[in-house]
């Protein structure tokens, strides 16, 4: 036979849902603590890509050649593109950053490249692969590759003689 629950009882199990609403209510009103510091932004070459040019002879008077970001050459002035089999690209970079970060390539002043044979030309970087400015939108740690193209003033072939012309450039990245 059952008994029906006594005064106290019956106070008991009153009291025992109250607690159990109070953390009902509290957990959508829970504290955050301040989001870490951005991660830096961190560029790093792919060395099996350089920025190249590729074979050509500045002819009579010089002129320039442009390698764009997506890949291809062309030619001003007497520049006469060649197919010896050297290779022409965009320089290959790999970018770290936190997904939404805005980044900006920064243009660089020329710089000057000096050949094996003697003689010197100017480098101006130009475009970049996604377009400048671009946002992240990867994951940290993946990497978004970024494509970075040229244009080489080159002078006519006695101040250019044959041979294998090499320099650095830097490439800036600022995040907006």
């Amino acid at each position: 036979m059952m008994t029906e629950p006594t005064y106290k009882t019956r106070s008991l199990y009153r009291w025992l849902w109250l607690p159990a609403m109070i953390i009902l209510l509290a957990l959508p009103l829970s504290a955050k603590a301040q989001e870490p510091p951005p991660r830096p932004v961190i560029l790093t070459a792919n060395p099996a890509q350089p920025l190249a040019f590729g074979a050509f002879s500045p002819g009579a008077s010089g002129g320039t050649i442009t390698v764009v970001p997506a890949g291809t050459r062309s030619s001003s002035g007497s520049v006469v593109l060649l197919s010896l089999g050297y290779v022409y690209n965009p320089a290959m970079f790999y970018v770290r950053a936190n997904p939404g970060t805005v980044l900006s390539v920064l243009a660089t002043p020329p710089v000057t490249l000096t050949g094996s044979g003697g003689g010197t030309i100017t480098l101006q970087t130009s475009g970049s692969l996604p377009a400048s400015p671009f946002v992240t939108t990867l994951p940290w740690p993946q990497q978004t590759t970024l494509l970075v193209g040229g244009i080489l003033t080159v002078g006519n072939i006695a101040s250019n003689p044959p041979g294998t012309y090499s320099g650095t450039f830097t490439v800036t990245l600022v995040r907006e």
